[in-house]
């Protein structure tokens, strides 16, 4: 009997090791921000930040084509906003000069990936690639560091969100989503951030869709009227100490 009890010490013993292990793990790659479920950790990409200061993000993906941008940049140039544009490398190349406008108008860019292909059914050295690629496409136009990442399509597994974080990104998803590519009326687009914004928020849309040059002014006065600031995402979230939820809510570690 007291083998039997001693036995099971030593597997409780080498069972919390192997759990302080994981979690030591994770915290080393994701800054922290893994969630559980049962034994299985999950990485999770910053979706939202907690705050209560009423500071929002607008972002604006970039992969194809460059007609209403200006517009869009206009209308934030007006609002006094900066935003967080993410480029896609082939993007970034093509239309240098935008990259280059963007950045002279104080917008905070992040890379969007080098081929806009689906990451999660890559390995970590196709990831490292589309990572490191598509960053120095925008370096070398801006001379400025990318810190942050917006996988395509929001679709990402463990091994993504690990290996950009060992290569120094943040990873950024959205909470509110204004659907703007499936080119709804601006009041539409508009009206679905208006309603769904909250503290903290990060607003998807993106820099080419049909009707979001038109939307984005509707947005940033409602937004300002009802007592919203914007920042880009860079000085939205916090850099260190931190934990990230299961819903992808990011908050300052306790």
């Amino acid at each position: 009997m007291i083998r039997v009890i001693k036995l099971k010490n030593v597997l409780l013993t080498l069972l919390a090791a192997v759990l302080i292990c994981a979690l030591s793990t994770a915290a080393y790659f994701t800054g922290a921000y893994a969630v559980y479920y049962g034994n299985s950790p999950r990485l999770i990409p910053i979706y939202s930040v907690e705050r209560n200061d009423k500071v929002v993000s607008i972002s604006f993906d970039c992969a194809w084509g460059t007609e209403h941008t200006d517009e869009i940049l206009n209308a934030l140039r007006v609002s006094n906003v900066r935003a967080t544009f993410f480029m896609v490398e082939f993007w970034a190349e093509k239309y240098s000069d935008f990259v280059k406008k963007i950045d002279d108008a104080g917008h905070e860019i992040g890379t969007h990936s080098s081929t806009h292909s689906y990451m999660s059914k890559q390995n970590a050295e196709e990831i490292k690639l589309e990572l490191t690629t598509s960053s120095e496409a925008i370096e070398n136009i801006t001379g400025k560091k990318v810190e942050l990442f917006r996988p395509p399509y929001g679709d990402y597994d463990n091994e993504l969100i690990k290996t950009a974080s060992e290569l120094g990104f943040y990873t950024i998803q959205w909470d509110t989503d204004s659907l703007d590519w499936k080119d709804l009326s601006a009041t539409d687009i508009a009206m679905r951030v208006i309603n769904n914004v909250q503290s903290g928020s990060i607003i998807l849309m993106h820099n080419n869709g049909l009707h979001t040059a038109e939307a984005v002014p509707i947005i940033l006065e409602t937004l300002k009227n009802k007592g919203y600031s914007f920042v880009p995402i860079g000085e939205l979230i916090y850099k260190e100490n931190y934990t990230v939820d299961g819903a992808g809510r990011q908050q300052p570690a306790k």
